[in-house]
């Protein structure tokens, strides 16, 4: 694949990026490009997405956006005592509330509700309209405009589209129990991310039904749906549903 000088500098411009555009994303699935699962038109951080081939390479830049465009200002209304660090930007509107701990480097957009006891450990940015709720946490991870993750969810070195939404409590697994890089897996192959943290990429408008756990190198297509309690591997084509086919035994009386 050839590139032209404005993707080239794009990529080179972070050097995490320089070393993943290669010809091993020749013949790339229409999934895994940012555009296919994300409105970039949905997020201030469109910049982050710029000349990457698969879009888990925005997670390779993510800490060095964050470093070169990070501006540190509170302009929230705080409920109760949080804790915020000295790197943190948070905009408008948004309203942090009691026991939430906000570590920096972080971004996050205006109108948002960063419940209690949240915990947002740093290197994430959280759009405009974004729930990070009760007992969550975030690390290393991009939510898009509108994105919900409101109760008792882990979202780590992830990225959830516009509107996307994890029921509670939602597990993002992003380090695999064996060695090495985390794959994602496009029919029967395996793409190697070159990243040894990954979790998942949640298209637009995508929901997750509770207590299901997406596992390393997950993607969700946009408006895709992963039913409560299932144990998520792989790539979910947009629009499409996973769900367990397990059947509840119903006996005709009570037997203690």
């Amino acid at each position: 694949m050839a590139l032209g000088r404005e993707q080239v500098e794009a990529a080179t411009s972070f050097p995490q990026l320089s070393d993943s555009i290669t010809a091993r994303f020749r013949y790339l699935p229409p999934m895994f490009k940012p555009s296919d699962l994300f409105d970039l038109a949905q997020t201030e951080h469109a910049e982050l997405f710029s000349g990457c081939e698969v879009a888990w390479d925005a997670l390779k830049r993510l800490q060095d956006y964050l470093a070169s465009y990070l501006k540190p200002g509170l302009h929230n209304r705080c409920v109760g005592v949080a804790w915020i660090g000295k790197n943190v930007f948070i905009g408008e509107g948004t309203v942090v509330e009691d026991g939430a701990m906000i570590k920096g480097p972080a971004i996050i957009g205006r109108n948002c509700e960063i419940r209690h006891n949240a915990y947002i450990r740093g290197n994430v940015i959280v759009g405009d309209d974004c729930v990070v709720g009760n007992a969550c946490e975030l690390k290393h991870a991009i939510l898009f405009n509108g994105a919900n993750v409101p109760h008792f969810n882990y979202v780590g070195d992830s990225i959830l589209g516009y509107r996307a939404h994890l029921g509670a409590g939602v597990k993002i697994s992003n380090v695999k129990l064996v060695s090495g890089t985390v794959h994602v897996k496009s029919g029967n192959e395996l793409i190697d991310s070159g990243l040894r943290k990954f979790g998942a990429l949640v298209g637009d408008h995508a929901e997750v039904g509770c207590n299901a756990v997406l596992n390393p190198g997950s993607v969700l297509g946009r408006r895709s749906v992963v039913y409560p309690n299932v144990c998520w591997r792989g790539t979910l084509a947009p629009g499409s549903m996973a769900k367990n086919r397990g059947e509840v035994e119903i006996l005709a009386e009570r037997r203690d």
